[in-house]
């Protein structure tokens, strides 16, 4: 039996009191001794830092043979195969790192978790992340019948950790979808259903996402709206907001990289988000080294440290917000389908009235579609059955020149006075 120590949330609202950022890596490797050497390497790098343990591919699809195979023949795999370890070697990686001022969570991208939870809590571990909808239509073609019916078991496999003494937590990973190209309150709309799904299953420690997308104000105004969502939908639950640093096209100079991680940093202060998900500078060309890991986890919480001495109260319902309001329509039409939150969910891709754009799953209607507008906010061209006509901007339909543009808006907008630079 694992002692466990305090809880992941916990963790997280305490650094939050004293005013620090959390900030996180998104990192994982294959070979045991340099996970653990990542994971020891990201302990000390800022004031307030959570560990990550990445699963690989193999595993987020349940293909352990294949996994056990490259282990065999000591093929790097894109991240640590916790279900192919045994529980000995897995705890041996978190021994004497994971302690009460160093949470670990294990991300990983999959819509048939169960056996990743269960291997994550053979070995002590009770915080993760995911969701049926945002686990599902991004990666694969699992059906999303299968992937709410899969998140309902692991929800409350997790959820039965609490009779240990535990406060299981679980992350949201809708705020995210696609990473780019999708209108906030969509995202807003997702990271909140998804929530709600976890704590019917029985969970009380929930992390709301949310990506950083092409404009700052717009941005705000979605944190805020999620803020606002997660009071309404979440009684009885320690929440806080993640925020992830953008997610698209990454700017490929040193400079423009760093400039957009200082960016989220600020962002995550200005709007009360309470943990940041980092990137580095190696991110538009090649995985990162435990090095930028670190490099970029002490830049953002400089960044935001400098940041928390100026920054307002955040403020968690402007007047007006058309993000909050988006957002509320598509929540309320689905809470309306059905009482069962999974079975509403389902329904709602069913007839349209959740619409990821650029999205290819077969259960996504695909009517939508979305653009920057000149002022680089994200605005819908094409709404499809969304009830959401009265409350949007809409942009003029994307050529594919302009889908270009639109993809790349980001990392130009950070690269262009970097351009003669040389990226890391």
């Amino acid at each position: 039996m694992h002692r466990r120590p305090p809880s992941f949330g916990r963790f997280v609202a305490e650094a939050q009191a004293r005013g620090a950022l959390v900030v996180q890596p998104r990192m994982g490797f294959s070979d045991p001794a340099l996970m653990r050497a990542g994971l020891r390497a990201t302990k000390g790098a800022a004031d307030a830092v959570v560990g990550t343990v990445t699963i690989d591919s193999y595993t987020r699809v349940g293909d352990e043979p294949s996994a056990v195979r490259a282990l065999r023949d000591r093929v790097p795999l894109n991240g640590f195969p916790i279900t192919s370890y045994s529980p000995h070697t897995a705890a041996w990686v978190l021994d004497g790192v994971r302690d009460a001022g160093f949470p670990v969570q294990v991300r990983h991208g999959s819509a048939r978790p169960q056996g990743i939870i269960a291997a994550l809590a053979r070995v002590g571990l009770d915080a993760t992340e995911g969701g049926p909808v945002s686990y599902c239509l991004p990666y694969g073609r699992t059906p999303l019948l299968d992937s709410v019916r899969n998140w309902q078991e692991s929800c409350e496999a997790l959820a039965a950790l609490r009779a240990t003494g535990a406060e299981p937590h679980l992350e949201t990973f809708g705020g995210c979808m696609l990473g780019q190209l999708c209108p906030p309150g969509l995202l807003v709309a997702i990271s909140a259903l998804e929530a709600l799904f976890f704590h019917r299953a029985g969970l009380r420690s929930i992390s709301l996402s949310y990506a950083q997308q092409t404009s700052p104000a717009q941005d705000r105004e979605a944190v805020h709206a999620l803020r606002r969502l997660a009071g309404e939908l979440l009684p009885d639950t320690d929440w806080h907001i993640v925020l992830y640093t953008y997610m698209g096209l990454y700017p490929s100079t040193r400079r423009g990289a760093l400039d957009l991680l200082e960016r989220s940093a600020e962002l995550a202060v200005e709007t009360g988000a309470a943990r940041l998900i980092v990137k580095t500078t190696a991110e538009s060309h090649r995985i990162p080294t435990v090095e930028e890991n670190v490099e970029a986890l002490g830049v953002a919480s400089r960044a935001a440290a400098a940041r928390h001495v100026t920054a307002a109260v955040p403020r968690g319902d402007l007047a007006g917000n058309p993000v909050y309001a988006e957002a509320r329509a598509l929540v309320d039409a689905v809470l309306e389908l059905d009482a069962d939150l999974g079975r509403g969910l389902l329904k709602a891709f069913a007839r349209g009235l959740l619409d990821v754009p650029y999205c290819l799953h077969p259960d996504n209607a695909g009517r939508s579609r979305s653009t920057v507008d000149r002022e680089g906010r994200l605005v819908w061209t094409e709404t499809g059955a969304m009830p959401i006509g009265l409350v949007s901007r809409r942009g003029r339909r994307l050529t594919a020149a302009g889908l270009y543009d639109a993809l790349s808006f980001v990392q130009r907008r950070h690269d262009t006075p970097h351009t003669q630079e040389v990226a890391a």
